[in-house]
């Protein structure tokens, strides 16, 4: 028998242990305050983001919390008559597949309650884009991605699935109706850059919304499982929507889809050890305060990112300067510059070294994947953050430190930056190149398998594409192509302007 611990441990005050009902009204209050920020916004994907935060925790509760939903917080709602509970109940009418939001928002509506700005466009017809499903030849996973559009407005999805777990689905995300190209273009080309041949297929949105719901079915039996999906981790104001806000707004897409003719897939049947109680919710009141600060976008982020260190103080010393290695992931022979710079040079800044070390225009976006998140022009739906503000030593604050800078999402030039040394600062000039190896490849080539291509015809003469490539890169003749081209004190030029 084991020994009783000596510490009597803290009693938890959660309804379950503590014996106290739960309460609605703490989530009421919650929801009015949130309704009153929605009431500011002009685009309805930030209340249906809303709505989501409370479908989704809510499906953690179970049958309670659809009984204390449906006549405890919906009535409490209704009751109060304002523009702010009517902006709440809209948005949750918009996700929650039952009528008693719908039901009170329309009660309020005829009262003459003033609605929000987004609540006409709101009820406008969602058309349906192009269904893609990109399959791995060896079956392990695939990738499905649809756009919706609405009164104008569209955004999309992508669900990675993963075949080797009972097809459920591994990753979601959110993205805008007008990157979809380039979306599709970025998993084409990641594919073709790790070798990995894929297949892709057009399919009809009742098959869709069969795949999707099977790979969603999936996951929720197995988070259900496993005691739920971890909420701390999954929700957080910062960088995006997490898994449960996105699969229950994309749930509330499906339905706008045709009903699939095939039966339901038998694995996410619904069966298991049930919904994790009472306890969990506890975590709604927590969940329902993250709601408040969803803006355009969905500022939710998934966990596991570390907390960005404070920015160098201006009155302080000096930063030190960091000797970097940036290497083009792929590159066989290996393509890499070794910089000098000082510590606190800003992201943008960094992103204009490299494009010039490496030779590229700066006519696509790019992105800083680093232990903080990711870095680029600001886009919420994307999860990138702002980069203006942050510095190379917030990232990577010592030596070995790694981040990696992704050029171009179509091509997906991927460069691996290690800091090597922390140096004292010299005469300089800073930043300067002191080393690497070999010519950056030319940008749109097809990134690295495509370049690979273009060295061989250029190095062929009788390779029917050879003229082609050649008039392509305005090249009069193949000797004018060097790959193994590389002069570091030309670097040092053109980023620093002295000869």
């Amino acid at each position: 028998m084991r020994a009783a611990s000596p510490v009597e441990p803290e009693p938890c005050d959660c309804p379950e242990c503590s014996g106290e009902e739960f309460d609605p009204q703490q989530l009421v209050d919650q929801l009015v305050a949130g309704g009153a920020d929605l009431l500011t916004s002009d685009d309805p994907l930030e209340a249906e983001l809303f709505g989501a935060v409370f479908v989704a925790a809510g499906e953690l509760g179970g049958e309670e919390f659809a009984n204390a939903f449906a006549n405890g917080m919906v009535p409490a709602l209704a009751q109060q008559a304002t523009p702010e509970s009517l902006a709440a109940l809209l948005a949750l009418a918009a996700i929650d597949g039952g009528r008693a939001a719908a039901d009170a928002a329309r009660r309020l509506a005829k009262a003459a309650v003033p609605a929000p700005a987004w609540a006409s466009e709101l009820r406008e017809p969602l058309q349906v884009g192009p269904c893609l499903r990109f399959v791995d030849a060896e079956g392990k996973a695939s990738m499905l991605l649809c756009t919706f559009e609405r009164a104008g407005r569209s955004h999309g999805f992508v669900i990675e699935v993963d075949h080797t777990d009972c097809d459920a689905a591994d990753r979601l995300m959110l993205i805008p109706g007008e990157a979809r190209d380039e979306v599709v273009d970025s998993i084409v080309g990641q594919a073709r850059s790790a070798g990995v041949r894929i297949n892709e297929e057009t399919l009809d949105p009742a098959e869709f919304r069969w795949q999707v719901e099977r790979a969603l079915d999936a996951r929720a039996l197995h988070d259900e499982q496993d005691g739920g999906p971890d909420l701390d981790e999954e929700f957080d104001e910062e960088a995006g929507p997490g898994y449960p806000v996105l699969a229950a707004l994309l749930r509330a897409r499906l339905r706008a889809l045709p009903e699939p003719s095939r039966p339901q897939a038998p694995h996410g049947d619904g069966t298991g050890d049930g919904p994790p109680g009472l306890a969990t919710l506890e975590m709604l009141t927590q969940l329902a305060m993250q709601a408040q600060q969803i803006k355009a976008g969905g500022r939710l982020r998934r966990g596991g990112v570390s907390k960005l260190p404070a920015k160098r103080k201006k009155s302080g010393p000096a930063a030190p300067i960091y000797q970097i290695k940036v290497s083009l992931r792929g590159a066989k022979p290996p393509i890499w510059r070794r910089l000098e710079l000082p510590a606190d040079t800003g992201l943008t800044d960094l992103h204009d070294i490299i494009q010039v070390a490496f030779d590229w225009n700066d006519s696509h976006l790019h992105a800083f994947e680093t232990a903080y998140g990711t870095f680029g022009v600001s886009d919420p739906e994307l999860g990138h953050r702002a980069e203006a503000s942050v510095t190379l030593e917030q990232v990577a604050p010592g030596v070995g430190d790694k981040l990696q800078y992704t050029y171009d999402f179509g091509d997906d030039w991927t460069h691996e930056i290690l800091v090597e040394k922390v140096l004292d600062r010299g005469p300089g000039p800073y930043p300067r190149c002191t080393g690497g190896r070999r010519a950056a490849p030319p940008e749109d080539c097809g990134g690295i398998w495509g370049y690979a291509e273009l060295v061989e015809t250029l190095a062929d003469p009788t390779h029917p594409d050879h003229k082609e490539r050649l008039e392509w890169l305005g090249l009069d003749s193949p000797t004018d192509f060097d790959p193994t081209h590389f002069n570091p004190a030309e670097i040092t030029q053109a980023l620093t302007g002295q000869p």
